[in-house]
């Protein structure tokens, strides 16, 4: 599977609180929560983002509190795909549990990718292509089990699909 987008790019230590503010965990819906997604960090980034643009965060993208909401948020912006150099533990099973490929990526690698730039993420390949150039980039890719678990929607749907397949 290769996912293309625009890269909306910030930096270190992105945590969950900024991702969605806790002013706006009233709700669980991604579509609402997106309305607020990276607000304080950049006005722009929730009218700009479009469905298959790509986050590309630093070290420790989704640091802080374990909320689940920060993952809806970015999943409700049409973000399929976030590339990290590292991410908070919790803040990336949840991705994965919820169906969000976040995919960790050398800090070499982060540093040639800018914001605005046309990237195509390769899962199978492990390949970053930076589009109209001929650079491309490796990163190790996650396991085939957690690509099935993204690709099902989250853990739920996989487990249902699993559960079904044995019955």
């Amino acid at each position: 599977m290769v996912l293309t987008g625009k890269v909306f790019k910030f930096g270190d230590n992105i945590d969950t609180d900024v991702i969605i503010p806790a002013r706006y965990l009233v709700t669980t819906d991604p579509a609402a929560l997106a309305e607020h997604c990276m607000e304080d960090v950049s006005a722009t980034f929730a009218k700009e983002v479009r469905k298959g643009d790509i986050i590309v965060g630093g070290s420790n993208f989704g640091c802080g509190s374990s909320r689940e909401q920060a993952v809806l948020a970015i999943m409700g912006c049409g973000v399929k795909v976030v590339l990290a150099e590292s991410f908070a533990r919790i803040f990336y099973r949840n991705c994965i549990n919820r169906g969000l490929y976040a995919l960790e990526v050398s800090k070499a690698t982060l540093d040639r990718i800018f914001q605005g730039d046309a990237i195509s993420v390769d899962l199978e390949k492990g390949e970053i292509i930076k589009e109209g150039s001929s650079e491309f980039f490796n990163f190790k890719p996650i396991s085939d089990e957690m690509k099935r678990i993204v690709a099902a929607g989250g853990i739920i749907p996989y487990t249902r699909q699993r559960i079904a397949k044995e019955v």
